[in-house]
């Protein structure tokens, strides 16, 4: 600091004790008046009364500073290391090592002094006295030796020992040729001087200098071991000048002030070392100047005059034969491209440490020297791999072209030089999602080196990987797998059998099989790959674990979730083994573990191993780590699974906690942890929250990708499901179009990610009640999945059920009970028998036999389904509630409401000790029990069975969701059944309310409400309103439903009703002979819908007089009862009983 003595005094005194402050001058007019009071201030170094010492004092501690930072590496000894580790020691060493190996390659010229003043001008612009240099320079370069440029006070010394010390690249490219010089100066001054001069005495020099308080400890800590000053050294001969440096670096509270004391054997010396006395541009100095990269061996550390910072460091010159020296520059070397030559040595090197800045600032500064297309095109390669490196994709791109069109001036277009080219184009296509272009490119690149290589050349092997992963990528895993085969191909004509690229190979393989749910061809692959690993790797080697997981992985697709946890437990055993007790691999394989017991619902498990997995990375990772929001991320989707939404949801919140803290705003993992926060609140019913983290997921992709970018697809699909769960289903289907159109442009006519997208929308087809569209979207699926995946793929079952289920809402029972029975053939012969995709298969047929009024052959099925869930799944899971609550059902439609009842009591059991109060699951059951105690007649239990499961959802449902409307209408048909029409109506004209606010104007539900509401008009004796409301039913059923639906016989059969009761028998029984005709045409004979319709038709043909033909249909419905129901069953009785008076009447 410079101050004037007035203001000195008083500043003085409140910053002289900062450790940033190490040298105060006082500049002033008259020193007498102050030398008194600066002697209580140690850091005061003189008062000033001209500029010219001022400048001169300045420079000096410039100096003295210069020589305090020079840079310095430690290497421990080999008793510490007995192989050299590249990660242990300083990156600096190991970039003077290599700077030193490519500066004594290049054959520099005259332009290199040019441009190196050209730069240097440019930065002086408005410094004078230095342009005075940099002109001296360029007119007196070679009148001087680089020793005097050296010495001479200008910016050369301060600039190069600057550039070696902080690693500025771009600076030691443009001063390569004066370091070269220099170095060549000093070894042939060494030569001169101490080589063949065998009576030559061992030398002791000394060099005084502040070390930091950190690389002090390091020093300690590496006694015995290897010491490099990594810029050009000074040293003198007189100890007591070195010590004086030493001392004065004391002064700053920083700094340990350190005396090398430096024994030197020339004739074994490992670097050049001169005298420089006569050579220096100060000719009277004493120096011993070393090359760069000096590098001694620490001996004894004794305190100075016992002070704690000061220090004497015994060092001894290492000689070329020093195991530890040879070790080392060994691994360096060949860690490090020693097949390149030049700068692009230090280039590919800082790509490979990911030092990605300074590469770009090496080729960047090649790029300005170079002079031939050649050279350029090259240079562009390189900055391209460094632009990929760094994810600027389209950049790399542009930079691989550049390299391309100077290629294609100066080779042929199929020169083999090209190929690198147009393969990294592809690479970076891949990751920017552009898989068409990425497809092109390597493609391109393989018709180059198919031209140019032998056909088993290993270097085709990566380009065939690159094309199966684009294709893996796009769903196209027919082809995928063709890629992968001939890689495989290669590698077996031109590598021994049990080659660890083999290996790769067949993983390679097993992953895309993997893709394409053959698991059976799957297995068998990773099984290759682990087989060569176990032969030729230790037992616990890390690709074994790999292989392990790869295993375990297929197990778990194929339901083996036992061998499954089996081989993730092997995979985690052996890294056990192998690494320390808190290494990352660990937390990878209690991940893998913790999703294998997630499989099996076993999720106390689950969550234990994710948890572990979360304890070693916070101990070993930095709080804002991706891999921790990972683990967030994992132990909220366990969470989710235990149905535990407020724990998930913190999880995830932690997750995007994390990511907020350390992306940038518009990166894809925020918008990842947004979609998990919104699946967790749409899963809590908070829609608004759900909807409002899946906009701003989209937000998020919309400013960094492509708009037909997959990413966006997803967080369409996303939004459009919250959508669908509030109901509003127009514009979830609209969602849904939007994720499938960017799906079309994207990917190939039949990938598996459109057919889940047609699914998507056939579901919203089904929501709104076109049933018909929802058909033909799910055989869209179909017909994708049948062109794509083996005949006994588990996601063709899916398609078949879903078409199953379609089928059996248009009463087209017989497609129905085939599409289910095709989803069950293909799980019998791919799965386990006790797989819960077995179970679904049974619950789809039995809903079909319920449909048919064949309740022997669903209760068969619905217990096969549950058997299956009580041998593979907890006690308290929800899958086997949900198959009590189907069980009991059926049980209620074959009118065994004591086995009803016991069922749906078991399914509320699991769901009371597994769920929140509030869960739709537990108002489910409610209203499934209130329908049991309704058909008993016990309608005061069935009241109160209903409106529980209405509180449940008033309090967590908006207030015009549909399942709200259900309940009003359970509520509404009790009383119905009591006789209180008022009550009733109140509550139907409640549920049509709300589907009319939250369907489309034609859904069934609204026909099926308007039947309600006639119904109990009909009992009111308001047969006007009665038979407008039917009306209604009829006219949404005809433009919904296909003419022969059982929905439309049930209107038809209302109808008949009311024109009964008003008298007008004719049109009475013209309406039953419609439903009918319907009934037989879909029904089977025996199926009991024809009851009521037989019955109705009976009971009218007797008020007409026509007894005989009363008598004969009143006995079919009840046959049809007797042969369909328990004797027990309350609807024998009231038919026999009509069946009794009609025959009376005869």
């Amino acid at each position: 600091m410079i101050t004037s003595s007035t203001l000195g005094q008083t500043t003085v005194p409140i910053v002289h004790d900062m450790p940033q402050l190490s040298r105060i001058y006082i500049f002033c007019e008259k020193k007498a008046p102050h030398e008194e009071w600066i002697k209580n201030w140690s850091k005061i170094k003189g008062i000033f009364t001209d500029i010219a010492p001022l400048c001169k004092a300045l420079q000096q501690a410039a100096q003295e500073c210069d020589q305090n930072m020079i840079s310095i590496s430690f290497v421990p000894s080999s008793s510490e290391s007995s192989k050299p580790n590249l990660n242990k020691f300083d990156s600096s060493f190991m970039y003077t090592q290599i700077i030193k190996e490519i500066l004594l390659s290049i054959n520099f010229e005259q332009h290199h002094i040019n441009e190196f003043t050209i730069y240097c001008r440019q930065l002086f612009a408005a410094n004078p006295k230095e342009l005075q240099n940099v002109e001296k320079l360029e007119q007196e370069y070679y009148k001087h030796l680089p020793i005097w440029w050296y010495t001479y006070p200008c910016f050369l010394y301060s600039m190069l020992n600057r550039s070696l010390r902080m690693m500025e690249v771009n600076l030691i490219i443009r001063m390569g040729l004066f370091i070269r010089h220099l170095y060549n100066h000093i070894a042939k001054l060494h030569e001169e001087q101490y080589v063949g001069n065998a009576k030559m005495e061992p030398l002791t020099v000394f060099r005084g200098q502040g070390i930091s308080k950190t690389d002090f400890n390091r020093m300690l800590q590496a006694q015995s071991g290897l010491l490099s000053f990594n810029n050009f050294l000074s040293t003198g001969m007189h100890r007591q000048v070195a010590l004086n440096f030493a001392r004065e670096t004391m002064e700053s509270s920083d700094l340990v002030g350190i005396l090398f004391v430096m024994k030197i054997d020339p004739s074994i010396a490992s670097v050049p070392f001169a005298d420089i006395h006569g050579t220096s541009y100060f000719e009277e100095r004493d120096q011993i100047l070393f090359a760069m990269h000096s590098i001694f061996r620490i001996g004894p550390m004794e305190q100075i005059d016992g002070n704690n910072r000061l220090w004497q460091v015994n060092l001894t010159l290492t000689s070329e034969n020093d195991p530890d020296v040879q070790a080392l520059t060994e691994e360096i070397r060949k860690n490090t491209y020693p097949h390149l030559q030049g700068w692009d040595r230090l280039g590919k090197i800082l790509i490979k440490l990911e030092q990605l800045n300074k590469a770009q600032e090496v080729y960047n500064i090649l790029l300005d020297q170079a002079l031939t297309d050649h050279e350029k095109s090259f240079i562009y390669h390189m900055l391209g791999m460094v632009k990929r490196s760094q994810g600027e994709y389209a950049d790399a791109i542009a930079c691989y072209q550049q390299s391309i069109e100077l290629k294609q001036k100066i080779l042929s277009p199929t020169d083999a030089n090209l190929a690198a080219s147009y393969n990294n184009i592809g690479s970076a296509y891949d990751k920017m999602g552009d898989y068409s272009n990425a497809l092109s490119s390597h493609q391109k690149a393989l018709e180059i080196c198919q031209k140019n290589l032998p056909i088993n050349n290993l270097n085709l092997v990566t380009i065939y990987n690159n094309i199966a992963s684009v294709y893996n990528k796009i769903g196209d895993y027919s082809s995928a797998l063709s890629s992968q085969q001939q890689a495989l191909e290669i590698r077996q004509k031109t590598l021994p059998s049990n080659h660890p690229d083999l290996a790769t190979s067949y993983s390679n393989i097993g992953s895309v099989y993997y893709n394409m749910g053959d698991h059976s061809n799957a297995l068998p692959s990773h099984q290759k790959a682990l087989e060569i690993r176990q032969k030729i790797l230790s037992l616990n080697h890390p690709d074994l674990a790999a292989s392990y997981n790869n295993v375990a992985s297929v197990y778990n697709k194929m339901g083996d979730y036992s061998n499954a946890l089996s081989y993730h437990q092997k995979a985690l055993k052996i890294r056990q083994k192998a690494l320390p007790s808190n290494h990352p691999d660990l937390a990878t394989s209690y991940n893998n573990i913790g999703s294998a017991y997630s499989s099996i619902g076993d999720y106390s498990n689950a969550l234990a191993c994710h948890q572990k997995a979360l304890e070693i990375r916070l101990k070993t990772l930095p709080s804002n780590h991706s891999y921790l929001a990972r683990s967030y991320t994992n132990i909220g989707l366990v969470y989710d699974s235990m149905i535990d939404y407020p724990n998930a949801l913190s999880c995830h919140q932690k997750a995007l906690e994390i990511h907020q803290k350390t992306l940038r705003s518009d990166n894809p993992d925020l918008s990842a942890s947004h979609n998990n926060i919104g699946l967790m609140y749409n899963n809590m019913g908070d829609y608004s929250n759900a909807l409002s983290n899946y906009k701003k997921a989209c937000q998020i992709l919309k400013k960094t990708l492509p708009l037909n970018h997959p990413h966006l697809a997803r967080s369409y699909s996303n939004t459009a499901l919250v959508y669908n769960n509030m109901k509003d289903h127009a514009n979830a289907l609209s969602y849904y179009k939007k994720a499938l159109k960017a799906w079309q442009k994207t990917l190939p006519l039949n990938h598996s990610q459109l057919a889940r997208t047609y699914d998507n929308i056939a579901s919203m087809f089904d929501n709104i009640g076109d049933y018909l569209n929802a058909v033909l979207f799910h055989q869209k699926v179909l017909e994708i999945y049948q062109n794509t995946l083996p005949s006994n793929h588990p996601d063709l079952a899916t398609s078949y059920n879903n078409i199953g289920l379609m089928y059996n809402k248009i009463s087209d029972y017989s497609n129905a009970l085939s599409s289910h029975e095709k989803a069950l053939e293909i799980c019998q012969n791919t799965l386990p028998t006790n797989h819960p995709d077995l179970a679904t298969s049974y619950n789809n047929i039995a809903s079909v036999y319920d449909s048919m009024g064949d309740y022997s052959n669903a209760l068969s099925y619905q217990q096969k389904a549950l058997e299956i869930y009580q041998n593979s799944l907890p006690s308290n899971h929800s899958h086997l509630a949900a198959s009590y609550n189907n069980i009991g059902l059926m049980y209620n439609s074959m009118g065994d409401y004591s086995s009803a009842f016991s069922y749906q009591q078991k399914a509320l059991e699991i769901y009371q000790n597994s769920l929140p109060s509030n869960h739709s699951h537990l108002a489910t059951t409610y209203n499934n029990i209130g329908l049991v105690y309704d058909n008993m007649g016990d309608y005061s239990n069935a009241l109160s069975s209903h409106e529980k499961a209405l509180e449940i959802y008033q309090n967590s449902l908006p207030s015009n969701h549909p399942d709200l409307a259900t309940s009003h209408n359970n509520i509404g048909s009790v009383y119905d059944n009591m006789g209180d029409c008022s009550n009733a109506l109140s509550y139907y004209k409640k549920a049509l309310k709300i589907w009319q606010k939250t369907l489309p104007a034609n859904h069934p539900h609204l026909a099926r409400s308007y039947n309600n509401i006639g119904s109990v008009y009909d009992n009111m004796n308001d047969y006007s309103n009665a038979l407008s409301s039917h009306q209604k039913a009829i006219e949404i059923y005809q433009k919904t439903l296909p003419s022969n639906h059982p929905d439309l016989a049930t209107s038809f059969n209302n109808i008949g009703s009311v024109y009964e009761k008003m008298g007008d028998y004719s049109k009475a029984l013209s309406y039953y002979e419609k439903d009918l005709e319907i009934c037989e045409k879909t029904l089977s004979s025996s199926h009991p819908d024809f009851a009521p319709t037989y019955g109705h038709i009976g009971m009218t043909y007797s008020k007409t007089g026509e007894h005989s033909k009363a008598v004969l249909y009143c006995e079919r419905a009840l046959r049809i009862l007797e042969s369909s129901l328990p004797a027990s069953h309350p609807h024998i009785q009231l038919y026999g009983n009509n069946l009794e008076y009609v025959r009376k009447q005869m």
